[in-house]
C-alpha cells in the first residue's frame, strides 16, 4: 500500500480530537468487553480488577499515547489498532502477552517490546516503520504482519531468521526494490526462512523451495556456519555468566586465584620500592602462592554450602507449592459439594410458595456460613503449616548461613596469619639492609630512592607498619563483604517468602469473602 493509500485509510478518524488511555476509559473497555449482566453490577460496585482481564480492545479510539497498562499482568490479547499512536511504550507489565495489535497508527520505530516473551502475534502493518530491531527476546513469536511500512532493506528482513517458529510473515507493500522483481523477492526470502509457510499470504510450495534452495544455497551455507559460529559464542558467554553468577550467589566470586593478593598489594608504591632488595621477591612469590590457596580452600567452601542451601531452597519451594496444591484441591471439593446442593436449595427456593420462601432462603444463607467456615479452615490450616513450614526453613538455613561464615572467617584468620608472618620477614630483611646502609656497604646498583629511604629508621619502620596495616585492611574488607552479604541474603529470603505467603492469604480470605457476598446477593435477588 502506498503512503496515499495509507493515508486515506486514517483520515477517517482524524476528525476527532486525540485523547490519552485513562482509569475511566479503560474501566469502560473492560466492562463492555469481559463483563456482562449480574457481573458488571458486582464489578460497578466493588470495583474492576484490572490484573483479571484476559483480553483488552482500545482500537478506533484516537489514542495517541499507550499508557496506564500496568495492572493488566494477566492480559493476553490486546488492541490497540487504528488510532494515533507514535510510539511503542508501556507494556512492559504485560508478561503474559501472547497476541497485539498496533496497526493503523504512526508508529515510526520498533520499541519497546523486548519484555513480551510470551508474543506470539504481533501485527504493526500500515505504519512508518524503515527497520526492522529491538525484538530479540520474542522467541515465541510465531506470526508477525509488517505490511504497508517504510521497509526498504530485504537483507534487513533476514534479521528475522532468529525467530524459528515464525511461519507467517506478511511485509507486502514496502519500498523494498526487490519487490520489483518478485520472483527474487519470494525467492530470496524462501530461501533464508526455512520454517516460514506463509510469505505476504502466499503459501511457499515445495517448487518455490526447490528454486529458492537451488538459486541460494552457497549464501544460505555460509549464512549458516556464521550463524553456527555466533550461537556458539553466544552459548559460551551464558555459560560464562552463569558460572560467575553462581560464584556471586555462593559470595566467592574472584577468589578462585590471585584476585585478593593483586588487590593488597596494587596500591602499596612504597612496598614495590623493595623487591630490588635481596630475598623480596622471592618473598612475595611464596605470599601470593599460599594466599592464592587460602583464597581457593575458601572458593571451594563456598561453592559446597552454596550447592547445600541451593538444594534446602528448592526442596522448601517444592515442599510449599505441592502444600498449597493440596489445599487448593481440597478447597475445591468442598466448592463444588456446595455448588451441587445450592443450586438445588435455589430451584427449590423459587419454586416455593410465599410462605416457605423465607425459611428456604434462611436455610441458603446457613449453607453459604457453613461454607465460609469450612473454605476459611482449609486456608487456616494451611496458614498455620505453612508458618511451621517457614520457621523450619529459617532455622535450616540461619544454620548453613553461620556454619559457611564460620568456616569462611577461619579461613581469613589464616590470610591474616599469613600476612603477619609475611610482614617479619619483609620487615627482617629491610632491618638488615637499613645495617648494610648505615655501614655504606649497601650494593652500587641499589636504586636512589630505595638508599634514601633507607638513610632514616623510622620512616623505613613507618611505611612497612602502614603497609602491614593496608594489607590486613584489605582482607578484613573482603570478610566483612561476604559474611555482610550472606546474612542479607538470608534475611530477604525470609522476609520474601512471608511476605509472599501474607500476601496469598490475605487474597484468598478476600476472594472468599467476595464470593460469600456474590451467593447473598443472588439469593436477594
Amino acid at each position: 500500500m502506498s503512503t496515499t493509500q495509507e493515508t486515506s485509510n486514517i483520515s477517517g478518524y482524524h476528525d476527532k480530537t486525540p485523547i490519552y488511555i485513562d482509569e475511566e476509559i479503560l474501566q469502560e473497555a473492560v466492562l463492555e468487553q469481559g463483563l456482562q449482566d449480574q457481573a458488571e453490577r458486582i464489578a460497578k460496585k466493588e470495583g474492576i480488577r484490572f490484573n483479571e482481564a484476559l483480553r483488552l480492545s482500545l482500537e478506533y479510539r484516537n489514542i495517541q499515547k499507550i499508557d496506564h497498562l500496568w495492572e493488566f499482568s494477566s492480559l493476553t490479547k490486546l488492541n490497540l489498532n487504528n488510532n494515533f499512536i507514535k510510539k511503542i511504550e508501556g507494556l512492559d507489565h504485560l508478561v503474559n502477552l501472547t497476541w497485539l495489535n498496533l496497526s493503523f497508527n504512526n508508529i515510526k520505530k520498533m520499541e519497546g517490546l523486548n519484555g513480551l516473551r510470551k508474543l506470539e502475534v504481533l501485527n504493526l502493518s500500515n505504519n512508518r516503520i524503515a527497520l526492522i530491531e529491538n525484538m530479540d527476546s520474542l522467541m515465541e513469536l510465531t506470526i508477525l504482519c509488517i505490511a504497508n511500512n517504510k521497509l526498504h532493506q530485504l537483507n534487513n528482513v533476514v534479521y528475522l531468521r532468529k525467530f524459528k517458529k515464525l511461519f507467517t510473515l506478511n511485509i507486502d507493500g514496502n519500498p523494498i526494490p526487490e519487490e520489483n522483481n518478485e520472483e527474487k523477492y519470494t525467492l530470496f526470502l524462501a530461501a533464508y526462512f526455512q520454517q516460514l509457510k506463509f510469505l505476504n499470504n502466499l503459501f511457499l510450495n515445495e517448487d518455490i523451495r526447490n528454486r529458492a534452495s537451488a538459486k541460494y544455497n552457497l549464501d544460505i551455507e555460509e549464512m549458516n556456519q556464521g550463524e553456527l559460529q555466533a550461537q556458539q559464542a553466544a552459548e559460551e558467554k551464558r555459560r560464562q555468566e552463569a558460572i560467575l553468577q553462581m560464584h556471586e550467589d555462593a559470595f566467592v566470586e574472584q577468589l578462585n586465584g590471585d584476585y585478593l593478593y593483586n588487590n593488597i598489594i596494587q596500591n602499596d608504591t612504597e612496598l614495590s620500592k623493595l623487591h630490588c632488595l635481596p630475598g623480596v621477591d622471592e618473598l612475595l612469590e611464596a605470599f601470593e602462592r599460599q594466599l592464592a590457596d587460602l583464597c581457593n580452600q575458601l572458593f571451594e567452601v563456598g561453592l559446597t554450602e552454596y550447592k547445600r542451601r541451593d538444594a534446602e531452597v528448592n526442596l522448601f519451594f517444592s515442599r510449599l507449592n505441592a502444600d498449597v496444591t493440596d489445599s487448593q484441591r481440597r478447597a475445591s471439593e468442598v466448592l463444588a459439594d456446595f455448588q451441587m446442593r445450592h443450586k438445588r436449595r435455589t430451584v427449590d427456593l423459587q419454586e416455593a410458595p410465599e410462605n416457605e420462601k423465607k425459611s428456604k432462603t434462611d436455610v441458603c444463607l446457613q449453607e453459604i456460613k457453613v461454607l465460609c467456615y469450612n473454605l476459611m479452615a482449609v486456608e487456616f490450616q494451611l496458614y498455620s503449616y505453612l508458618e511451621e513450614t517457614i520457621r523450619k526453613f529459617d532455622n535450616n538455613i540461619s544454620e548453613m548461613t553461620a556454619s559457611f561464615s564460620e568456616s569462611a572467617q577461619g579461613i581469613f584468620v589464616h590470610c591474616r596469619e599469613l600476612e603477619d608472618s609475611h610482614h617479619q620477614k619483609i620487615t627482617q630483611i629491610a632491618v638488615t639492609t637499613l645495617e648494610v646502609v648505615a655501614k655504606g656497604e649497601a650494593e652500587d646498583d641499589l636504586p636512589d630512592d630505595v638508599r634514601m629511604l633507607f638513610l632514616d629508621k623510622n620512616t623505613v619502620m613507618d611505611t612497612l607498619a602502614a603497609s602491614h596495616d593496608n594489607h590486613l585492611q584489605t582482607i578484613n574488607d573482603r570478610e566483612t563483604q561476604l559474611v555482610t552479604r550472606a546474612e542479607a541474603w538470608k534475611v530477604a529470603l525470609i522476609k520474601g517468602i512471608e511476605d509472599t505467603e501474607l500476601k496469598r492469604n490475605r487474597m484468598r480470605i478476600a476472594d472468599l469473602h467476595r464470593y460469600a457476598d456474590y451467593l447473598r446477593a443472588q439469593l436477594k435477588e
